[in-house]
């Protein structure tokens, strides 16, 4: 007989790779379909993120939703990073949850349905060769997972915590999996890992060697893949042959999502990210020099514990230098398990930013951000980009897509060109979106 499904989704790209495993896992072993209304749903699943103070704060509050609205005898679960690192926790806090699944135990979600007041979330298990059911769609871009964990040691993050130690996933699996989505119909892949291009560096038996240059090549020969994108890279990682790979290849898309974090090397090194900004400057030079039409993204943390005034300008400096196409900006969060909340507590010496200098810092930020998009999205104007379309608007004729280098595109159209790539040429601005016309 067949069930339904509710899943609420949190967090990032990763958390959504996740809930499509687990919707397959179920619908192919457990008979589960989806539904969005929690209302009818036999089972309810919050998939978390505990990477920020405020998602989890929030879990208890929908675990309290969720108990009030759900049928009698419908279940309710907690899956990822913050299932992970609060465990038994969440049961002993709300008994209306029925068990707890963490972000390194995706694979026995068709097990642990069937238990009552569990929380399994053991973040040293393994499941790097386990072959997920699948779930075949009409989507033209999928995600695929290529790592596991996290082995990087920054001060500021829980996910080594929540995700366990890194390991590779085979090669073998990756490929299988990239040829099935493009027999899907799928046309562009994503990548997904903690740390994408330390891939090969571990895995859990014996597998090929391979690291992540040699994958990017051996995906790009599939038939029939039109692009290539991954997230995220670590700047510390970056070498010149992947660079090399990177400029040359022409399905892989020419954006980049390069955390930088921080544009201060005193913060750099208490955050233990591994490189300096002259480091990362010469990564994306080196980039530029051989794609000129590159789009950088990135993360920005402000307010880290001893960030002075000095060191804050010096990032604002790297925004100016680098005048990054996105970023994702937040004020420090102490989060459970780090470095750096441990300093908060057992070194007097150690200061939180104060909130309202922190808030201050983040909105300049943010506003000198948009103030380079917008001088740089008038640049746009008069080019033309590849645009594979992902929408149609057949009310008022409009296609929708995102460019080789990630910028949104919108077009009028007099027919559904969805799925394919097609030459556009920009004439107008609206705001970030960039308006152009067919060629």
């Amino acid at each position: 007989m067949d069930k339904k499904l509710y899943i609420q989704t949190l967090g990032c790209a990763m958390n959504e790779r996740d809930s499509a495993h687990i919707i397959a896992e179920l619908q192919e072993k457990e008979h589960y379909f989806l539904t969005q209304n929690p209302k009818e749903a036999d089972l309810i699943l919050i998939n978390t993120c505990s990477v920020r103070e405020k998602p989890e704060k929030k879990l208890f509050s929908e675990i309290g939703q969720y108990a009030k609205l759900k049928k009698q005898d419908a279940k309710i679960g907690v899956c990822g990073c913050t299932a992970s690192h609060l465990g038994d926790v969440i049961l002993k806090r709300s008994k209306s949850v029925d068990f707890v699944l963490g972000a390194r135990n995706v694979s026995k979600i068709s097990q642990i349905i069937h238990q009552k007041r569990v929380a399994w979330v053991d973040i040293d298990y393994d499941d790097s060769a386990y072959v997920f059911s699948q779930n075949p769609n009409s989507t033209l871009k999928g995600m695929i997972n290529i790592s596991i964990g996290c082995d990087k040691k920054c001060t500021y993050c829980i996910v080594p915590h929540t995700r366990g130690n890194e390991i590779s996933i085979p090669a073998a699996l990756i490929l299988d999996e990239a040829k099935r989505m493009v027999g899907d119909g799928v046309k562009e892949i994503l990548l997904l890992g903690q740390n994408v291009n330390n891939y090969g560096k571990r895995f859990s038996n014996e597998h090929r060697a391979i690291n992540f240059t040699q994958l990017l090549n051996e995906i790009s020969q599939i038939n029939g893949l039109e692009r290539i994108r991954f997230t995220s890279p670590h700047p510390l990682h970056m070498d010149n042959d992947f660079i090399s790979e990177f400029a040359r290849n022409p399905k892989i898309c020419k954006s980049i999502h390069m955390p930088l974090q921080s544009g201060s090397n005193a913060i750099l090194q208490k955050m233990r990210r591994g490189y300096t900004k002259e480091w990362f400057l010469n990564r994306i030079e080196k980039m530029r020099s051989l794609i000129p039409c590159l789009s950088v993204g990135t993360d920005i943390i402000v307010g880290f514990p001893t960030e002075s005034e000095e060191d804050f300008l010096d990032t604002l400096d790297m925004l100016e230098k680098v005048r990054f196409d996105t970023l994702y900006s937040f004020i420090y969060s102490s989060r459970p398990h780090t470095q750096a909340q441990k300093w908060l507590e057992e070194d007097k010496s150690v200061k939180l930013v104060d909130e309202e200098v922190a808030k201050e810092r983040l909105m300049l930020l943010k506003e000198r951000h948009k103030e380079i998009l917008t001088e740089d999205n008038f640049k746009q104007i008069g080019k033309i980009h590849s645009i594979l379309f992902e929408s149609f608007d057949e009310e008022n004729l409009l296609l929708e897509g995102r460019s080789d280098t990630n910028k949104l595109v919108r077009v009028k159209a007099g027919r559904n060109l969805v799925g394919e790539i097609c030459k556009v040429k920009i004439s107008q601005i609206k705001g970030a979106q960039l308006l152009g016309e067919l060629i």
